[in-house]
């Protein structure tokens, strides 16, 4: 039996069928990154040189860009480099190092997107109490809160994961996620599945959280004029957000645990990295095109860039 301190390299078998094309997907994924690097940067920096944005709604947005920026670290510079690479490779402490940094981002955002929703849930339903239940100050110590609450997550789930004793080294998909490490062990891995179905608990709370939330904004717009425009300017793209990434996240947990091996590597890949590239494209587009206040500082940075110039 080898353990996971023999097995130091573990093989990603995701691109084998990209070889003759390689450099066409290359280009595409770099594309793609820097797209993404370009529109979070620019909404997390028009958000922390405006103070007049210094709100709890745009505070949580911030941090939403941050994670975003945060976990496709994890994701696509290791894609590049395999892209201009004939040999897929990645050190266990590397898979490791990827597997969290994918899984925390992905917790911190689905975290991050239920205290949106008690936001948005307090804006609109309790309106004069809002200031005094959130502040910008309140809404750091929800955020510092939030990543302390992930980290424990995470710690717990790497923990149970790196006692493992591993019998493989191919990992089937583009990435490393712990799901995909745990199905290498040579033992059981009952603490493992247990602790993952109590993420799965705590994480389907939050929806059924989330869903409480809208229902008592919808129920609070049906009667208010006001209200349903406030509605429509910041919950809408809040919803857009939470239902892009709760589907494409879906799709990558049910298809890693219960996918069948006999489909295609290429539809593989696609329901394996939805999550990492939907959302991180869409979610600074969705706030920094819907939100007035938000496309509104853009312009005026990138007008002040202009007449500097000229």
């Amino acid at each position: 039996m080898e353990n996971s301190s023999n097995i130091v390299v573990l093989k990603l078998s995701g691109l084998n069928e990209t070889r003759s094309r390689k450099y066409i997907f290359f280009g595409f994924t770099l594309f793609f990154y820097l797209w993404i690097i370009f529109l979070n940067l620019t909404l997390t920096a028009t958000i922390l040189l405006e103070k007049s944005l210094y709100e709890p709604m745009y505070i949580f947005i911030c941090n939403l860009s941050l994670n975003t920026l945060y976990g496709t670290t994890g994701f696509y510079p290791k894609l590049l480099a395999d892209f201009l690479s004939d040999t897929h490779v990645i050190s266990f402490t590397g898979c490791m190092i990827q597997a969290i940094v994918i899984y925390s981002s992905v917790f911190c955002e689905f975290t991050n997107l239920t205290v949106m929703a008690y936001d948005r849930y307090v804006a609109i339903c309790k309106p004069l109490e809002y200031h005094s239940i959130i502040n910008a100050l309140i809404a750091g110590k929800f955020v510092l809160i939030l990543w302390i609450f992930v980290f424990f997550e995470v710690t717990v789930q790497t923990v149970l994961t790196l006692r493992l004793p591993l019998c493989g080294s191919q990992i089937d998909k583009l990435y490393c996620d712990n799901w995909s490490i745990v199905k290498l062990s040579c033992v059981e891995t009952t603490p493992n599945n247990i602790c993952g179905y109590i993420l799965l608990v705590i994480h389907v709370s939050q929806a059924f959280f989330i869903l409480y939330s809208y229902i008592q904004i919808i129920r609070v717009c049906v009667n208010s004029g006001e209200s349903r425009n406030k509605f429509l300017q910041t919950c809408l793209p809040h919803l857009v957000t939470l239902i892009n990434f709760s589907v494409t996240t879906v799709f990558d947990v049910m298809f890693a645990r219960y996918g069948s091996r006999n489909t295609s590597q290429t539809l593989r890949n696609i329901m394996a990295v939805e999550f990492l590239v939907i959302p991180p494209l869409l979610n600074p587009l969705i706030y920094g095109l819907s939100l007035t206040q938000v496309r509104l500082r853009i312009k005026k940075v990138f007008n002040k860039k202009i007449d500097s110039q000229t």
